[in-house]
């Protein structure tokens, strides 16, 4: 009974203790959590270029099929399959003997008539003195002139089938028509060939310069001229400069430039025809390739662009950024996407000048909470090392 007292007091004293510490627990549950450092960019519009790209195949700048212009027997090849040649160079030796002696035979029927307009000039110069005398007739002039004439006709003829058996002898060592890149040889020696075969004997292809050939939707060549009339568009000064994307994704070091397009629209696709010219000094690029062909067409006056971290997808697929308002609240702001330029989107519909895009830090903040914003680089990504410091706290 002595001790109820002080039992009592003890229960008192525990119970007031713990109330307390109930207290500080819930004044430290309703502190509310510092506001989330996040990078954010500001919106300002720009000048961009409208770089599309496209499909298109590598083709030579020049294609020579070679063949002969004589039949006879090839009795040698003198190139090397897949090597560069010039123009000139001789390829095939066609057997010359037949040629040589069509060249013999010319050359006597020359001398043979060159013989027979001698007597002619001689005959024609004594009947002009005979006549000067009036001892030859009239009738001797004529004929003696005539003769003359005659024999001169046959020398030219006969040097004419000189000058033709000699062309042909020529022709018994075909020649490269054009510089550049001979493939593979299509006849071998011993083969009989004819100036009037369809078949070829090497294909040579020129290949620096080189072609790109690729076709764009006629649709978009009307968007853009509509776009520039309207003043949304303007032209740069690099407007034709072409780049090229190889089939495994890397860039080609070399620019090319645009040389044409074609004046008609392709009835089967819509497509219409382009062309660009590339310099190919290694020979990186070959006929047949396929490329991804990068073309300036124009330079977007007012432009905005985020970085595509930035942009977020909703399960529906559409495209959201978050917004750092005024108050420094989060807002989510649904926007359209456009094109890419390097890595980053061009937003065509959503932003205004002056918006603060959230860059980084926004995995960890949502619509409606308040944020700290901070300038966002891509080179320093400070939101996410700020963000770490109070969790650590």
């Amino acid at each position: 009974m002595q001790n109820t007292p002080l039992r009592a007091l003890f229960l008192l004293s525990g119970l007031a203790l713990l109330a307390g510490c109930q207290k500080e627990d819930q004044g430290q549950a309703k502190q509310a959590p510092p506001p989330m450092p996040v990078g954010v960019l500001t919106v300002a519009a720009e000048a961009l270029p409208i770089v599309n790209d496209l499909p298109g195949r590598i083709a030579p700048t020049r294609l020579a099929e070679v063949r002969p212009r004589v039949s006879g027997i090839v009795v040698e090849r003198v190139f090397e399959q897949g090597s560069q040649v010039k123009e000139g160079d001789v390829l095939y030796r066609i057997d010359p003997a037949p040629f040589q002696v069509q060249v013999d035979s010319a050359e006597a029927t020359v001398a043979r008539a060159k013989a027979a307009q001698l007597q002619a000039r001689q005959t024609a110069d004594r009947q002009i003195q005979l006549r000067k005398s009036n001892v030859a007739s009239q009738q001797e002039y004529d004929t003696a002139v005539a003769q003359l004439a005659q024999a001169d006709a046959e020398v030219a003829v006969a040097n004419a089938g000189l000058a033709d058996a000699r062309l042909n002898l020529q022709y018994s060592h075909v020649t490269a028509p054009i510089s550049g890149r001979i493939g593979r040889a299509l006849i071998t020696e011993g083969a009989l060939v004819s100036a009037n075969s369809t078949e070829n004997l090497a294909t040579i292809q020129q290949l620096d310069p080189i072609y790109a050939d690729f076709t764009q939707p006629a649709a978009d060549l009307i968007r853009l001229r509509k776009a520039l009339q309207d003043g949304k568009l303007m032209t740069g000064d690099n407007e034709a400069e072409v780049k090229l994307m190889l089939d495994d994704g890397t860039p080609y070091d070399l620019p090319g430039k645009l040389l044409f397009s074609e004046a008609a629209v392709d009835e089967t696709t819509g497509q219409v025809t382009l062309r660009g010219e590339f310099p190919n000094p290694h020979g990186d690029l070959l006929p047949g390739m396929y490329v991804r062909v990068q073309i300036q067409q124009g330079v977007e006056k007012s432009a905005f662009a985020v970085p595509q971290q930035a942009v977020q997808r909703d399960a529906g697929g559409q495209a959201n950024v978050l917004i750092a308002n005024q108050d420094n609240k989060v807002e989510l702001r649904r926007v359209t996407v456009g094109r890419a330029i390097g890595d980053r989107w061009v937003i065509t519909q959503g932003l205004a000048a002056g918006d603060r895009v959230i860059a980084d830090g926004f995995q960890k903040t949502a619509p409606g909470a308040s944020v700290q914003p901070q300038p966002w680089s891509p080179d320093k990504p400070a939101a996410n090392g700020a963000a770490a410091a109070p969790a650590k706290q």
